[in-house]
């Protein structure tokens, strides 16, 4: 589930991005991580994988004429994980569902951004990089 910008949805800052309160919608998710774990991962991806995020989000956003310019990973749950985009200076979200269907166990949690990484990579006509 996603918000507009408008909501009255509580709110957390991760890095220089404002995400919406896990707790906002969890009653609507497969699984809910626990806090430490979404931290970790968001940390690794937006540190270590900063052009992953940005393939994902070209790959799977709506077509647009305006170019996706940065994309951070602000979430993540059972059913897919959450990006910031952005396009000609206007942020937006983006949620992915995990392409092998809802998750519940941390490990799945790689194997999923994993294989968005590739969909996305074949989506694009890109060779992926091995694993």
């Amino acid at each position: 589930m996603t918000y507009p910008p408008e909501s009255k949805a509580p709110t957390r800052k991760v890095g220089p991005v404002t995400v919406l309160s896990r707790q906002t919608y969890s009653k609507d998710v497969t699984h809910i991580f626990e806090s430490d774990v979404v931290a970790a991962i968001l940390h690794h991806m937006n540190d270590d994988h900063t052009d992953d995020n940005l393939l994902i989000a070209r790959a799977f956003a709506t077509a647009s004429d305006l170019a996706i310019t940065n994309a951070v990973m602000t979430d993540l749950d059972g059913d897919g994980g959450v990006w910031q985009i952005t396009r000609a200076g206007v942020a937006e979200e983006l949620r992915v569902p995990w392409p092998g269907g809802p998750i519940d166990e941390r490990p799945a949690v790689r194997r999923e951004i994993v294989a968005l990484y590739d969909a996305a990579c074949e989506k694009l006509g890109i060779e992926p990089r091995p694993h």
